[in-house]
């Protein structure tokens, strides 16, 4: 138990020093940058090098109780910074994945039905081409052009889009997916199949989880850096570069973890059946939907 606790602290301080103290001390030093440095000085090196300076020697010649005493009120700043801004993740989490609240309304409605009209165009202009190279005769060329405007599709949303970001779309493309196709409400059937799913698919899918939470949380410091960018402006470049790279890693994190969410479901949902009595133990192939029905009416309990 002792070794357990003890790599349990380390993993926690771990993530206290990465998650929450340095960033929070590079916020701490960009507002201190931010307060001694005008808008028109704002990247002037020497005016940075001399308040640098003129910070170091004032906290030199304090006498060490009062270093120490700074330093650590200086450490709890930053920690509460940290705290403050990963306080925020939820709401970043629901800006990317298109759950935004009521006064975002028109707003909502008017990305997911530009997005609608895209994605229908998209598909008409692939049917188009299916319909004018029949399969019998269809030429490799002319099935390249089929499966590019294919692709074309998927960038935009795996399913008819119904959320107002490209994340939001692709998490609600498997529950559309599970409900068209195995006729299984997601909401109700997932935690049922993560009970039966094998250790190393749940494995492959809670990285894939953590890493969207990971960069939701690097995503989240671009708020305050935007924020700061009021009084020292290089901070808003730095928190513009901040919420891309936190946003281009969350967009392929939920591209992974729907891409094994819907693996895990043409490849074990047959086993949840089989678990639930719905399905014989000798039965084989993907689950059909009169089977998934059965499981939805099953796990919803008539709720």
């Amino acid at each position: 138990m002792g070794s357990f606790f003890q790599e349990l602290g380390k993993k926690l301080a771990d993530q206290w020093v990465s998650l929450l103290l340095l960033p929070g001390l590079l916020f701490v030093a960009a507002v201190r940058a931010g307060a001694g440095l005008p808008h028109g000085d704002a990247v002037n090196r020497y005016r940075l090098t001399r308040l640098t300076s003129e910070t170091v020697r004032t906290l030199s010649q304090l006498p060490a109780t009062s270093q120490v005493i700074v330093t650590v009120g200086v450490l709890l700043l930053a920690t509460g910074v940290g705290w403050a801004t990963q306080s925020l993740t939820g709401a970043t989490r629901r800006i990317w994945l298109g759950v935004w609240p009521r006064p975002f309304a028109p707003a909502h409605r008017w990305l997911v039905d530009r997005r609608v009209r895209r994605w229908h165009h998209r598909v008409a202009g692939r049917r188009e081409l299916e319909l004018s190279y029949p399969r019998g005769s269809r030429t490799a060329g002319q099935q390249k052009q089929i499966n590019a405007a294919a692709g074309r599709i998927n960038r935009l949303a795996l399913a008819e889009p119904d959320r107002p970001t490209w994340m939001g779309d692709r998490i609600q493309a498997v529950e559309q997916v599970a409900l068209n196709r195995f006729g299984l409400d997601l909401a109700f059937t997932w935690p049922r199949l993560w009970l039966v799913l094998p250790e190393n698919v749940r494995t492959e899918i809670t990285a894939a989880n953590a890493a969207f939470a990971g960069a939701t949380a690097v995503g989240t410091w671009a708020w305050p850096y935007l924020l700061l960018g009021a009084l020292w402006w290089p901070a808003a470049l730095v928190g513009l570069v901040i919420g891309v790279t936190g946003w281009a890693r969350a967009r392929a994190a939920v591209s992974d973890l729907t891409s094994l969410s819907e693996a895990a479901l043409d490849l074990h949902a047959r086993t949840l059946a089989v678990a639930l009595g719905i399905g014989a133990p000798e039965t084989t192939g993907p689950l059909t939907i009169a089977e998934g029905e059965r499981i939805t009416a099953l796990v919803r309990k008539g709720r």
